[in-house]
């Protein structure tokens, strides 16, 4: 099927989705969740072939590990879609009624984006939550994953487009590119006479590909340098087991810590601490001098503080002053997910403030950074930019708006 093809299918689509029900949605959601379950043994032999094949290609444990599909998983998915089903339906929202002095009544209503595109990579269950957002939101959805994960992702889709069939919607509402070329990816990324919103997921290269190449508006859902502030006034015992939660829970994922920031009258006590703690994983340590003095590890480099490794590996940096931490951070960080340990109320409400990202913790794992822990049902990205949407994007940042007006006759004079 050309791309031609797909985009017109989905613009044919979009005004069915528009107009279905909560109700409506929700069964397919409900169906989608069950077969995902019963049908588990065709996704996970799927993804054996994925695994295999980049097994055999030297693929990095922690995109092995964002690639690779257990029961556990998918029963995930299935538990993403089934709350996205119990979340309340946004379309169709008045976020705004009011009469000016013209005496028209307005309303301002939400409304689906339209048609959105994603362009991801090694990560199938997004194949189940793109469509389980979009679809609640009335967007249709067409999916380009990667090569790496193609048998993973066409099985899922199966799937769904099978339980969009037993409740009489077109299977159209969400079509994945079987051709994952480079070329293929390039005209996708221009056909914004059928998409209306393209939404990359992925590594910091693929963003910026997106990026520079799309004419379709893109939601940039950005690479996560996160970092960890131990403050002078930290809870070190807490501290540590922060950091070793963010650092070594999944590796592969963009809300992991990849650089810790020490405050210079707390190093001594620690980073021997933490560094004990990280040996369970075999986690590499790379910091500065003064960082050096409290542990052996190896020296950091100006690229290591703004790397996302997605390995197991920890940049330190030595400060004075939470001023310090915070210019540190605010040069290095992507904009996803920073985090201070303090006991400290003027620190943290002066972290809170500061810094310049889209979630901002005290006293938690960066982990947290995820439309499920936020109660979202699942996420279709984590958008590091500003405009129309910032962090874990759910259902919400799906929509649009428009005006409905009522007048009685008024003519402007």
């Amino acid at each position: 099927m050309t791309l031609e093809c797909i985009g017109q299918r989905a613009k044919e689509a979009e005004p069915i989705l528009r107009v279905m029900t909560r109700e409506e949605k929700d069964r397919v959601l409900l169906k989608a969740a069950e077969l995902l379950v019963s049908e588990q043994e065709k996704i996970l032999v799927a993804n054996e072939k994925d695994m295999q094949a980049g097994q055999e290609r030297g693929m990095k444990p922690g995109l092995l590990d964002r690639l690779k599909l257990t029961k556990e998983r998918i029963a995930g998915m299935a538990e993403g879609l089934r709350q996205i089903a119990d979340l309340p339906d946004p379309v169709g929202e008045v976020m705004k009624d009011w009469v000016p002095e013209n005496g028209l009544h307005i309303r301002q209503v939400r409304v689906p984006l339209g048609v959105i595109g994603i362009i991801y990579e090694a990560r199938p269950n997004v194949t189940a939550d793109a469509f389980g957002l979009c679809f609640k939101t009335g967007n249709p959805v067409v999916l380009r994953g990667g090569s790496d994960a193609i048998h993973s992702n066409q099985a899922i889709t199966e799937v769904l487009q099978k339980a969009l069939a037993a409740n009489g919607c077109p299977e159209s509402s969400i079509q994945l590119l079987t051709d994952t070329s480079r070329e293929t990816a390039a005209v996708f990324m221009k056909l914004n006479r059928y998409i209306d919103v393209l939404i990359p997921r992925g590594s910091a290269g693929l963003i910026a590909t997106v990026v520079n190449n799309s004419t379709i508006p893109v939601i940039e859902t950005g690479s996560g340098n996160c970092h960890i502030y131990v403050d002078e006034a930290a809870d070190l015992e807490m501290a540590v087991n922060i950091v070793y939660n963010a650092k070594t829970q999944r590796i592969g994922v963009c809300n992991a810590c990849e650089s810790l920031v020490v405050n210079r009258k707390v190093k001594d006590a620690f980073l021997p601490l933490l560094a004990k703690r990280l040996q369970e994983k075999n986690v590499e340590l790379r910091g500065d001098e003064a960082a050096r003095e409290a542990v052996a590890m190896t020296p950091a480099t100006e690229e290591d503080w703004g790397t996302e490794y997605l390995d197991y590996i920890l940049s330190v940096k030595t400060v004075d002053t939470v001023e310090e931490a915070i210019a540190h951070i605010n040069r290095y960080n992507t904009g996803h997910s920073e985090a201070i340990i303090t006991e400290n109320k003027e620190h943290a409400e002066k972290f809170l403030k500061e810094v310049d990202a889209a979630a901002v913790y005290v006293n938690a794992s960066t982990r947290f950074t995820d439309g499920f822990e936020f109660g979202f049902g699942a996420e279709i990205g984590i958008s590091t930019q500003k405009l129309h949407a910032r962090g874990p994007m759910g259902l919400v940042a799906l929509t649009s708006y428009k005006y409905e007006i009522t007048g009685s006759g008024q003519v402007r004079g």
